[in-house]
């Protein structure tokens, strides 16, 4: 599902016009990465958590070239689903 699907299917659900659940849809999403990028985590009950993890720097091979990488430290989001979802998700 893309986003402008989504973002139809809210419009359609919830009763809303297309801008305002496009708008809804924007701010819902963003709000989750700016909270992400103060290194806090976004729990939603039912359907999973999103967190914030910190990488360690290393140096790494490339296996075609034999050449030595470095990988500067960094964070990247992570998600785990919650038990309503995998349970949607197994049926």
């Amino acid at each position: 599902m893309t986003k402008r699907q989504m973002i139809d299917l809210v419009a359609m659900k919830a009763h809303l016009t297309k801008k305002a659940s496009e708008e809804a849809v924007e701010v819902f999403l963003s709000e989750i990465g700016r909270v992400l990028s103060k290194g806090e985590k976004v729990v939603l009950s039912g359907f999973g958590t999103f967190r914030v993890i910190t990488m360690k720097g290393k140096t790494v091979k490339i296996p075609n070239t034999e050449k030595m990488v470095t990988i500067k430290a960094h964070r990247s989001p992570r998600f785990t689903p919650g038990k309503t979802l995998k349970r949607q998700v197994v049926r």
